[in-house]
């Protein structure tokens, strides 16, 4: 059965080959942002209950689906994007200053 769960974890290792295996700077940048959308979805995937009811203050407190790993997520998401605006800047600077943005190519 595939599931939330094992979609990312396939996602995180799709984007842990690209990482290793990249030797452009924003194919390394993109690699690494499929490979955090992978962690995003699978600790959302674990916070989900089947026919969980949202957590709000009800007299019964059975079955909630647990928010905190949303709210988690989010604040990942956030963070994520702005580790991937610095990275780009940085790529900028490194091809202003080596003219290229391939690892192997810079001396």
């Amino acid at each position: 059965m595939i599931n939330g769960i094992n979609i990312g974890l396939v996602l995180f290792l799709i984007g842990l080959y690209g990482i290793i295996t990249n030797k452009n700077l924003i194919k390394i940048i993109m690699s690494l942002g499929i490979s955090s959308n992978g962690i995003v979805l699978f600790f959302n995937s674990l916070g989900y209950v089947q026919g969980g009811i949202p957590p709000i203050l009800t007299e019964s407190s059975v079955n909630f689906v647990d928010p905190v790993p949303q709210a988690l997520m989010l604040t990942m998401i956030v963070i994520n994007l702005c580790d991937t605006a610095l990275a780009l800047a940085i790529i900028v600077w490194i091809y202003k200053k080596f003219g290229t943005v391939n690892i192997e190519e810079m001396t």
